[in-house]
């Protein structure tokens, strides 16, 4: 009877180590650093939990896991409608965070799909009042336009939504062909004007080239005619002191020397002009009367008269 009583006692025993070893692995949760249990007491908020190790009450408690990492939600295309009545389909992404886990269990049941439903009908009103050129051109506006009223709106579910990026935005057909054409003339113009200015520049090249050329020339040539003006006024110069240094009688010799080796040849007939002739009787009579009287009474001696 005793052994029996020992079993049941030790049945009883595991029995209540293992409800008791179940009940506080069912009671125990451990919270990574990125998530929040945000706990339910019979069905009333008690607010969040974590990170480390939690305890619930089994039965009583109940737990929901919020992860607190920076997430993105993906919006699929949307056809929009510009201030100027182009339509576009744009797609874009919507990074968000959780700060208070409490308020995003509480307050919304599906944040993604409520965050996503949000986005469009935000991006449309957005997008209505902005023309087709700058919602192409302006871009970053837009995302920051949309951040700061989805921002606004999530921030009561205790979502932050930290950046929101625009993908693709797809005009019409005929919208990107006239934007092509656009560009091509656009391009067309701008390879025209660096033509003309690199004509320009090569024809204000070539003009101070020629200019410099036309210095250059006209600079030599003043510097050789000043150098033969010199050189002729010095020749000058030379000419006229020898001139100066030479008298009449010396310019009588040296021209009768010329004429006698000119008239040396056979058969030559020459003509003296008077004004020669008269040179040469100032020059006998000069040199008449540099022999002195013996030289005239010699020739008067030896002039005898005609039969």
């Amino acid at each position: 009877m005793a052994t029996a009583l020992d079993l049941a006692s030790t049945i009883f025993l595991v029995v209540t180590a293992l409800a008791v070893l179940t009940f506080l692995i069912g009671s125990l949760r451990i919270v990574d650093e990125y998530r929040r249990l945000v706990v339910f007491r019979l069905g009333r908020c008690i607010g969040q939990r974590g990170p480390g190790v939690v305890l619930l009450v089994p039965f009583i408690d109940s737990a929901t896991s919020i992860d607190l990492r920076e997430q993105f939600i993906e919006v699929p295309h949307q056809t929009c409608i510009t201030r100027d009545n182009a339509p576009i389909d744009i797609d874009f992404l919507i990074y968000t965070k959780v700060v208070d886990a409490t308020l995003t269990v509480v307050q919304v049941r599906n944040f993604a799909g409520a965050a996503q439903g949000l986005a469009t009908t935000t991006l449309r009103a957005v997008i209505g009042d902005i023309n087709l050129d700058d919602v192409l051109a302006k871009r970053a506006e837009i995302n920051e336009r949309l951040r700061v009223r989805l921002d606004d709106a999530t921030e009561r579910w205790g979502v932050q939504v930290t950046s929101v990026e625009i993908r693709e935005i797809v005009p019409p057909a005929e919208i990107l062909g006239a934007m092509n054409r656009q560009m091509t003339s656009e391009r067309q113009r701008r390879a025209q004007v660096l033509e003309s200015e690199g004509a320009r520049e090569a024809a204000i090249l070539v003009a101070e080239g020629e200019k410099e050329a036309s210095i250059l020339r006209a600079s030599g040539e003043r510097e050789a005619a000043t150098l033969r003006a010199e050189g002729f006024a010095s020749a000058l110069q030379v000419l006229y002191g020898a001139a100066r240094d030479v008298d009449s009688t010396a310019i009588a010799v040296q021209y009768l020397e010329t004429v006698r080796a000119v008239a040396g040849g056979p058969s030559q007939k020459w003509v003296v002009p008077t004004d020669v002739v008269e040179a040469l009787g100032r020059f006998a009579s000069g040199v008449g009367a540099t022999s002195g009287p013996a030289a005239t009474a010699a020739g008067t001696e030896t002039k005898t008269p005609a039969p």
